[in-house]
């Protein structure tokens, strides 16, 4: 499936601007018809792979309790 520009920064969350610049770069691999650039969305997946992995792992160290520090002593 290929997606335009603007779909194609929707589905990134990112600006349309970032994508053009991506694609100019040649990050992005995308077809021009003459008219706009198409981007084939497949090639994000290994992206968005990576991005759903990491935000459990944020969640997991958030989730994790802070472990006593050895040196504070109770002096009550």
């Amino acid at each position: 499936m290929y997606l335009t520009i603007s779909e194609a920064a929707e589905y990134l969350s990112v600006s349309v601007a970032y994508i053009e610049s991506l694609i100019l770069q040649g990050k992005i691999r995308a077809l021009h018809d003459g008219e706009q650039y198409l981007i084939y969305k497949d090639q994000f997946n290994t992206h968005m792979e990576q991005l759903a992995k990491y935000k459990v792992l944020v969640e997991e160290m958030a989730n994790e309790p802070i472990p006593e520090d050895k040196d504070i002593k109770d002096e009550d």
